[in-house]
C-alpha cells in the first residue's frame, strides 16, 4: 500500500518496527557481496530480485540496525538544538504557486529572531519554475507577510507566508491575497469586524495507485454511514496524520479549533477559526503548508480534490463560516438575511470562484445543494447557505457558506464574502425580487 518497505531490526532483539520509504522502489547497483566485519556496519539483504539483463535491479531491503545507524545519526542532527551556540535561526519563506493551489517554499539564514513580518527583509524566486513568470524576465519578489513558528525545526525558527510582487512592487496574477488585505481594510469592512471559521477537508492517499488511505487497492470499501468521527481499525485510516497535524498547528500559533473524521473513508478534516479578516486566509494556508509536510514525511499523498472519488462518495468541501459585528449584536438575524439575499444575487460570481471541479461535488446530493441554484436554510446541510439552529433562536449569530470546495482559495472566498455583504448593493428591483423568491423579508 505504501511503495516499497524497509525493515529495520536492531540485532540481538526480536523487535521489529516498520519504515514507510518515500521512494516506490529502491534501485541499487548490485556488487559482488562482501563479508562484513562488524555487527556495528549496516548489512543489506535481498529479498525480491527479479531476473533482468540490466545490471540495475528493483528489490526490497532488510537492514540490521546499530544504534549508531545512518537512521539515528541523521535524525540527531535534525534533532539538535542551535540556540545555546548561535542567535541564527532558519526562516522558511512559503508562497503559492502558479496553479494556484500548490505551496512552495525555501529556506534562509537571519542573524537573529524576528517576532514582526516587517522585520523581514522581501526575497526572490525564479518564477519561470512556478508558472508565474516568463523566462526572460523570471524574477518575483517575495513579500513577508505572516510569521509562524517552527514545528519541524523547533526553536526560534519560523515559517513565513509571502505574497508575490513583480520587480516593480505589482501583485502578480497568483496574488489573490494583495486583492483581499485591500477588501479588508476598507473601512466599512473594517469596522463590522469580519469574523471566519473555515472547515477543512481533505483526503489521504496511498502512494502511486491515486486511492484512498485503508481502500483495498481498485475496490472500495463498506458504505458511508460508520466513518464519519468513527474509530476503530475497520472505521478510520489516518488518525495519526490528523492528530499530528493538529498538534502541529497548536505549535505553530495557528488558531485551529478542532478536527474529525469526515464521512468518506481516508477523508478528514482540520477547522481554523474564528479568525478575523486577512488573518483567516494566512492561517489555513499555513495550515495547508504543514499538511503538505506531514504527509510528505508520512509518505501519505494529501489531495484537496472536491470529488476525489466518483460514486455514492461524499465529496470534499471547504465550509465557511462567516459573521459580522453586525449579525452578531441583537437584530442580527435580520441582517443575515439581507446577507443571503445579496449572496444569492451573486451566486454564480461566488461559484466561479469557489474552487476547481467544484461541479463534481455540488450535485445536490451528498449533502450538498445544486451547483446551478442559490438555496438557503435553517439547519439543512442540503442548501447553499445554511443558518444554525441557535442563530435562529437567538435572533444573531452567523451563517455558513457551504458551497466553496477543498481547493478553495481561502483568501478569494473570505474577501468575496466581505465584498458581497458590506460593499456590494443590488437595485432595489433585483433585492425585492430576490427577497420574494427566497422568502425573505427584509
Amino acid at each position: 500500500m505504501m511503495g516499497s518497505q524497509v525493515f529495520f531490526k536492531f540485532q540481538g532483539s526480536k523487535e521489529m518496527a516498520q519504515i514507510l520509504a518515500a521512494s516506490p522502489t529502491c534501485q541499487m547497483r548490485v556488487t559482488k557481496p562482501s563479508s562484513i566485519p562488524s555487527s556495528k556496519l549496516w548489512s543489506s539483504v535481498m529479498l525480491k530480485q527479479k531476473k533482468q539483463s540490466s545490471k540495475v535491479r528493483s528489490f526490497r531491503v532488510m537492514a540490521l540496525q546499530s544504534d549508531n545507524s545512518t537512521i539515528n545519526r541523521v535524525e540527531s542532527l535534525l534533532n539538535l538544538d542551535t540556540k545555546p551556540f548561535t542567535d541564527r535561526i532558519i526562516a522558511e519563506y512559503i508562497w503559492i504557486g502558479g496553479s494556484g493551489i500548490d505551496l512552495r517554499s525555501k529556506s534562509r539564514t537571519l542573524e537573529k529572531p524576528v517576532e514582526d513580518p516587517s522585520q523581514l527583509p522581501k526575497w526572490n524566486y525564479d518564477g519561470s519554475s512556478t508558472g508565474q513568470a516568463p523566462g526572460e524576465d523570471s524574477e518575483v519578489i517575495l513579500y513577508p507577510q505572516a510569521i509562524f513558528r517552527d514545528p519541524f525545526r523547533g526553536g526560534n525558527n519560523i515559517l513565513v507566508i509571502c505574497d508575490t510582487y513583480t520587480p516593480a512592487g505589482e501583485p502578480i496574477p497568483t496574488n489573490k491575497r494583495a486583492k483581499a488585505a485591500e477588501i479588508f481594510n476598507n473601512k466599512k469592512v473594517n469596522g463590522e469586524i469580519p469574523w471566519f471559521g473555515i472547515e477543512q477537508e481533505y483526503t489521504l492517499l496511498q502512494p502511486n495507485v491515486n486511492w484512498p488511505l485503508g481502500w483495498p487497492v481498485g475496490a472500495y470499501p463498506g458504505p458511508q454511514g460508520p466513518y464519519y468521527c468513527g474509530v476503530g481499525a475497520e472505521k478510520s485510516w489516518g488518525r495519526d496524520i490528523s492528530d499530528a497535524h493538529y498538534k502541529a498547528c497548536l505549535y505553530a500559533g495557528i488558531n485551529i479549533s478542532g478536527t474529525n473524521g469526515e464521512v468518506m473513508p481516508g477523508q478528514w478534516e482540520f477547522q481554523v477559526g474564528p479568525s478575523v479578516g486577512i488573518e483567516a486566509g494566512d492561517h489555513v494556508w499555513c495550515a495547508r503548508y504543514l499538511l503538505e509536510r506531514i504527509t510528505e514525511q508520512a509518505g501519505v499523498v494529501l489531495t484537496l480534490d472536491p470529488k476525489p472519488i466518483d460514486g455514492d462518495w461524499n465529496g470534499a468541501g471547504c465550509h465557511t463560516n462567516y459573521s459580522t459585528k453586525s449579525m452578531r449584536e441583537e437584530g442580527g438575524f435580520e441582517v443575515i438575511k439581507k446577507a443571503i439575499l445579496n449572496l444569492s444575487l451573486r451566486h454564480m460570481e461566488h461559484i466561479s470562484a469557489y474552487g476547481e471541479g467544484n461541479e463534481r461535488r455540488l450535485t445536490g446530493k451528498h449533502e450538498t445543494a445544486s451547483i446551478d441554484q442559490f438555496s438557503w436554510g435553517v439547519a439543512n446541510r442540503g442548501c447553499s447557505i445554511r443558518v444554525g439552529r441557535d442563530t435562529e433562536k437567538n435572533g444573531k449569530g452567523y451563517l455558513e457558506d457551504r458551497r466553496p470546495a477543498s481547493n478553495m482559495d481561502p483568501y478569494i472566498v473570505t474577501s468575496l464574502l466581505a465584498e458581497t455583504t458590506l460593499l456590494w448593493e443590488p437595485t432595489l428591483e433585483a433585492e425585492a425580487l430576490a427577497a420574494q423568491k427566497l422568502s425573505l423579508n427584509v
